[in-house]
């Protein structure tokens, strides 16, 4: 759709699957599914006694802290049911936080570009750009479900 190619443009390096493809998956990543709907949805990230948790329409997926369930949580919305995460948590609050204003920012982009139109025709332009992006995310892929730790020691030679 031309809509998607607009915000494409004026979003630039902003734009998610480009994040997601040059600033996480050159990383050491770790692949995590989530069991949802292709679509997009409006999770929530609850604080319980067992820690933090994702909520996406009835299922609730276990997180280790709540930069990990951001990071999910941006994903979650856009109905990707495999991502990559950051094995390494110290960056995983920075991406979280670049994930966040990228979705935020091609919502008013969207908003700004649609204009005026009925309310049925701007539910199926959203859905365009999310699938757009969805499955752009999902052609980079999510990677292994393990990284790699290929080091070697003085100890053991290969």
């Amino acid at each position: 759709m031309k809509i998607v190619t607009e915000i494409r443009a004026a979003l630039g390096e902003r734009w998610l699957p480009q994040i997601y493809e040059y600033k996480i998956r050159p990383l050491r990543t770790r692949s995590f599914e989530l069991q949802i709907p292709e679509r997009e949805s409006e999770p929530q990230i609850m604080h319980t006694l067992l820690g933090v948790e994702l909520k996406v329409g009835r299922r609730r997926f276990q997180s280790p802290d709540l930069a990990t369930a951001r990071y999910l949580c941006v994903f979650a919305r856009l109905g990707c049911r495999k991502v990559a995460v950051p094995y390494d948590i110290t960056r995983i609050s920075g991406l979280a936080d670049e994930l966040e204003t990228a979705w935020h920012q091609m919502l008013l982009i969207f908003e700004h570009e649609i204009g005026q139109v009925s309310a049925s025709a701007k539910g199926r332009a959203r859905a365009a750009v999310v699938r757009a992006v969805r499955d752009e995310i999902a052609g980079i892929g999510a990677g292994e479900k393990m990284p790699l730790f290929n080091r070697s020691t003085k100890q053991r030679k290969n």
